[in-house]
């Protein structure tokens, strides 16, 4: 059985557990997907410091799984250890924050990004920069309030995410918005389902985009039908 691990740079269980499903949510049937999470760090990464710190646990986490893994996504909207991690295996290996970029700018799309940290925001407009697609990124808005604690309020999460979607696009001129974290994926799908403006949601990005590393040929068939 082809086997995906999706590895959670953060220390909680509960958002392994979450991101797991949506990624098992986002595969087809007879593709097994394993959550790992950090023994080490924070449980919600909230600013570069943070970020850079989270790398090293990815890469040993990273290395473990690809003995057993045919694909591995890094749930950590900012993909620490990414690049560290493809140069030691040779399966593919996806980030959340790359993937959903990708996605977002497909066909020359301007995305904008809806999140809680405040203190990742450069860490965004970088990863925009390295994919060549600062051209199409309008920049971030933000929700009000700590993010720690609104992320323990899935309903205040959801309502000051839409908010900052609706800035993004009104405001910025955005045509498509990436809502910005791992933690926050029940949210991104559940916006996707009550906003009539389009919401990607990363972590599904990122398996759409580790299926197509993993199958390019059966995908390449199937888009040819």
């Amino acid at each position: 059985m082809t086997h995906i691990v999706i590895i959670n740079p953060n220390t909680s269980q509960v958002t392994t557990a979450m991101m797991t499903d949506i990624a098992r949510q986002s595969v087809p049937a007879g593709i097994s997907v394993e959550g790992m999470t950090a023994a080490k760090g924070v449980s919600m990464i909230l600013n570069g410091k943070e970020l850079a710190a989270s790398a090293d646990g990815v890469v040993q986490m990273g290395s473990t799984a690809a003995a057993k893994a045919d694909g591995i996504i890094v749930s950590a909207f900012g993909d620490p250890g990414l690049e560290q991690l493809r140069q030691m295996t040779d399966i593919p290996v996806i980030g959340i924050c790359e993937a959903s970029m990708l996605e977002a700018a497909f066909g020359g799309r301007r995305f904008g990004i809806a999140t809680v940290t405040p203190d990742l925001i450069e860490s965004f407009a970088a990863k925009a920069v390295s994919l060549r697609l600062a051209n199409h990124f309008t920049g971030t808005r933000l929700t009000g309030g700590d993010p720690i604690s609104l992320s323990f309020d899935p309903e205040r999460l959801q309502a000051a995410l839409a908010v900052a979607v609706e800035e993004c696009l009104k405001l910025d001129g955005a045509e498509v918005v990436i809502i910005g974290g791992g933690p926050l994926g029940r949210a991104a799908a559940q916006l996707q389902q009550q906003l009539s403006a389009p919401v990607i949601a990363p972590i599904e990005s990122a398996a759409k985009l580790l299926l197509k590393r993993m199958f390019p040929l059966s995908v390449a068939a199937s888009l040819a039908q």
